[in-house]
């Protein structure tokens, strides 16, 4: 991505390179416990609640063209079952490796000695940089658990889910069900009622409806 304004220290995910230096091949190993930002995970489905702790273990590496960062993100996220729509919570680990250029070097290493084309413009709005010395974590961080979380999250890997009709929760009663009636045979029962209807009346010795109609109608 292209320079942004001047990076505030005081940001947590804020890290700071003078220490490391410039010198490639120089090393530095961070530990930072964080209050996780708003909105880090996936939007509606599950992610980290703003406030969690989240633990970083970073590894600084000096290089001729910036610093490569590796880490790793520890946290508690939290969701929904997308089968049972119930509560769930899950150890989240993320790694992640980023490159953060130097603003006076190119992809090389080199000093640039002459302003950058329209090209070289384009591929640097790509990139992330070292400012002042200091670097963002955040927007390495928020790719990186986003990577790491499942797009469908479940309460356990065999969730029976809800039952289609009432909405019951299936793990909760395994042998509950519904007495399907098929559709095809809908006019068949009603047929078969009439006719139960029509026994029934032989055995109390009645005559069926109609027949008592006609009786009366010939007196």
């Amino acid at each position: 991505m292209a320079l942004n304004a001047r990076l505030d220290h005081r940001n947590p995910l804020v890290f700071d390179t003078h220490e490391l230096g410039r010198r490639p091949g120089a090393l530095q190993r961070l530990t930072r416990s964080i209050d996780a930002p708003r909105d880090l995970g996936i939007q509606g489905v599950v992610g980290v609640p703003e406030g969690a702790p989240v633990e970083l273990d970073l590894r600084l590496e000096s290089v001729m063209e910036g610093v490569l960062v590796t880490g790793t993100a520890r946290a508690q996220a939290k969701g929904e079952c997308v089968r049972c729509l119930e509560p769930l919570e899950l150890s989240l680990e993320a790694d992640f490796q980023e490159m953060f250029s130097y603003p006076d070097a190119d992809d090389r290493g080199r000093a640039k000695a002459e302003p950058a084309d329209d090209a070289e413009e384009s591929d640097d709005e790509d990139r992330l940089f070292i400012e002042d010395g200091l670097f963002d974590l955040e927007p390495v961080l928020r790719d990186a658990v986003v990577l790491a979380l499942p797009m469908q999250p479940v309460c356990q890997d065999d969730c029976p889910g809800l039952c289609s009709e009432c909405g019951a929760r299936l793990a909760d009663d395994p042998e509950h069900h519904h007495d399907a009636v098929d559709i095809r045979w809908a006019a068949l029962q009603g047929l078969a009622g009439s006719l139960e209807d029509g026994e029934k009346d032989e055995i109390s010795g009645e005559a069926p409806r109609p027949a008592r109609a006609n009786e009366k109608q010939e007196k």
